[in-house]
This record gives structure tokens, C-alpha cells and sequence, in this order.
């Protein structure tokens, strides 16, 4: 067991700028008046599960379809950059259909919404550079924050304002944006080598 403190809160907060939980609650609230309420702790536990494991059964899933870590940690790295720009910007690049809220709890919250295309690739871009142990902790810390942030996403709202929502994104945005770049600059050489 190799727990490190700066590792599991560096895993964290990517996870957490990625997820972007807070910044989704506009789309949360909108989903509980359509479907008329949210499992909280159902929604909570089912993208915990997804993250967890797929940062385990990913890696071999990759190996099979003859992947290495590294380029799909680089992969990974744009996919990042692409969430970064979208939450700087305020743009749209890509967007899930949320028309479904015959079982918002599960579908689009836990998946795709919390464990989405996002979150998974950049597991397994983590794990390219982090111990999994301080990987797994990070997804427990970040599935307590999405319970939280989901059992009181009204309230949050209210008190936040549209506009801090705004700034809490392009703050993060910013984060990931550097984050998104280091994956890349750590990740390519290894990959080039391989090649070599």
C-alpha cells in the first residue's frame, strides 16, 4: 500500500474538475423536475462502482485491443484539453442526449453524466502516472462530494448564483487545461520510445 496525500488530492481534484459536478447541477435540477426525484445515494454509488472498475478491468480491456497506457493516456490528454476548453469557454463540443428521465438516478446521472466518456479515459490516463491506491481513494472522496452536491444541488444553486457556477467552471477549466498539458509532455516521450 504506497497511500501519498499530494498524489490522492492531485487524482481528486482532476477527477472532480472532469466530473464537474457542481457545474452540472443546473442540468441535475432540471433532470429531478422531469423525473420528480433522484436517488441521491443510488446515482452516488453506481458511478463510484462504473470509475472503480474500469480503472481495473480498463487497462486489460486495452491490452486486448492492443493499446498501450501511454497512447491512451495521451488520447486521454486531448480529451481532457477538448472538457478544459468547453468549461473556459463556455462552449459545447459534445453533449450527451438527456431527454430520458425514466430512471434519472442511474441514466444520464451516474452514467453518462458522472461516469462518463471524460472520467473513464482519464482513470486510466491517471493510472499511467499514479498508484492505484491513491487513484481509488480519490474516486471514494469524489463519490461523497457527488452524493453532497446532488442531495443538495437547490440549495447550492441558490446560494452559488448562475454566476458562480460560471467561475467555479473556468477556474477549474483552467486547472485541467495545465493538467491536460503535463499528461501530454509526460505521456508522448514514452509513447515515441515504444515506437522507436
Amino acid at each position: 500500500m504506497s497511500f501519498n496525500i499530494k498524489e490522492t488530492f492531485t487524482v481528486f481534484m482532476v477527477l472532480f474538475a472532469v466530473i464537474d459536478i457542481v457545474g452540472n447541477i443546473p442540468i441535475i435540477i432540471d433532470l429531478r423536475k422531469k423525473a420528480g426525484h433522484i436517488e441521491s445515494g443510488k446515482a452516488s454509488i453506481i458511478a463510484g462502482v462504473i470509475m472503480a472498475v474500469f480503472l481495473f478491468v480498463g487497462e486489460p480491456l486495452l491490452g486486448f485491443l492492443g493499446v498501450t497506457v501511454h497512447s491512451f493516456a495521451v488520447a486521454g490528454s486531448f480529451i481532457l484539453f477538448f472538457i478544459a476548453l468547453e468549461m473556459i469557454l463556455g462552449i459545447t463540443l459534445y453533449k450527451e442526449d438527456e431527454d430520458d428521465a425514466l430512471n434519472a438516478s442511474v441514466f444520464p446521472i451516474a452514467f453518462p453524466l458522472i461516469a462518463g466518456p471524460g472520467s473513464l479515459t482519464t482513470l486510466l490516463s491517471l493510472k499511467a502516472e499514479y498508484q492505484w491506491e491513491n487513484i481509488l481513494i480519490a474516486i471514494l472522496l469524489n463519490v461523497i462530494v457527488i452524493f453532497v452536491v446532488l442531495k443538495t444541488s437547490s440549495r447550492i444553486e441558490k446560494i452559488i448564483g448562475q454566476n458562480g457556477i460560471k467561475i467555479i467552471r473556468k477556474i477549474f477549466g483552467v486547472i485541467l487545461l495545465a493538467i491536460a498539458v503535463k499528461m501530454f509532455a509526460e505521456n508522448l516521450p514514452e509513447l515515441l520510445n515504444k515506437r522507436t
